[in-house]
């Protein structure tokens, strides 16, 4: 009797199915071309099956935070701050801010947070937690929203700012790097290919953009990065740069990271937001 060698359903793979399926390709043709590369029927059409029942295929957020940037604008007014526009692109959308907060917002946001910092976490995808990785090496904490008058300040700020409202978005998080530290480059949205992606959706939806706010400025490094550009934003006091991806997919463009620190510290705080209320 023939005996069928254990398959395993890599990520790679599911992603793979995502990407067909979105381009239209039938299922016929998928499970044709995933046994043409040695696949065997029963794993091709489970694995098929498995990505239809358990993730979100990846589609165009029909509203996105934006600013609301007129022709040739050098500033936005937001409240009573005047926010400077350093730089935009297309696509990847993304905006370098100046001015977005004034320095004493900047110190007591520092100040508020060092005693709560703790090892960052990435969201783990296959499960829905978290976890320590070591592809990023800062320490951070969250405010809860509207925390205090400071952070609902500069929530209120933001949700102006990029036209979006307070109660969907995440809570502010702080972070600190080190001289060494850094955030290799990945993805803000939640992989729609991965099994924790649902239990995750379900406080929120899906993330649609970024918000990272430079607190301080580093002596050297720790510029945020966009590998699929060649682009670097170099921190600066007070300032921010805000990308958004209007579906979870690399198709975004938005593989970012935040470059070593090579001298000095790099504080931010980070503002993700998303598709519904968050709570």
């Amino acid at each position: 009797m023939r005996t069928m060698s254990v398959q395993i359903i890599t990520a790679e793979l599911q992603r793979w199915i995502v990407e067909q399926t979105q381009a239209s390709v039938s299922d016929e043709a998928v499970l044709a071309a995933m046994a043409a590369s040695g696949w065997h029927p029963d794993v091709a059409r489970g694995a098929l099956q498995d990505v239809r029942r358990h993730a979100a295929l990846p589609s165009a957020a029909s509203e996105m935070p934006q600013p609301a940037l007129a022709d040739g604008a050098n500033s936005l007014r937001v409240g009573e701050r005047d926010v400077q526009i350093m730089m935009a692109m297309k696509l990847p959308r993304v905006v370098v801010f100046g001015g977005l907060l004034d320095p004493l917002e900047c110190d007591e946001l520092v100040a508020l947070s060092r005693e709560r910092l703790s090892r960052s976490e990435t969201v783990a995808l296959d499960t829905g937690g978290s976890e320590v990785t070591m592809a990023r090496t800062s320490e951070g904490m969250f405010f809860t929203l509207g925390e205090n008058a400071l952070v609902a300040r500069i929530e209120a700020r933001i949700a102006a700012l990029l036209q979006w409202p307070v109660e969907r978005g995440e809570g502010l998080q702080v972070l600190r790097y080190r001289p060494g530290a850094q955030y290799k480059p990945h993805y803000d949205y939640f992989d729609p290919a991965q099994p924790g992606t649902p239990s995750i959706l379900r406080r929120g939806g899906q993330r649609l953009a970024s918000l990272v706010m430079y607190l301080n400025t580093p002596l050297r490094g720790g510029a945020t990065t966009f590998a699929d550009v060649d682009l670097e934003v170099m921190a600066s006091r007070g300032g921010a740069v805000f990308f958004s991806y209007d579906r979870p997919h690399p198709d975004s463009r938005t593989l970012h990271g935040g470059a070593p620190v090579l001298e000095g510290e790099k504080w931010v705080a980070t503002k993700w937001l998303r598709e519904s209320r968050f709570d």
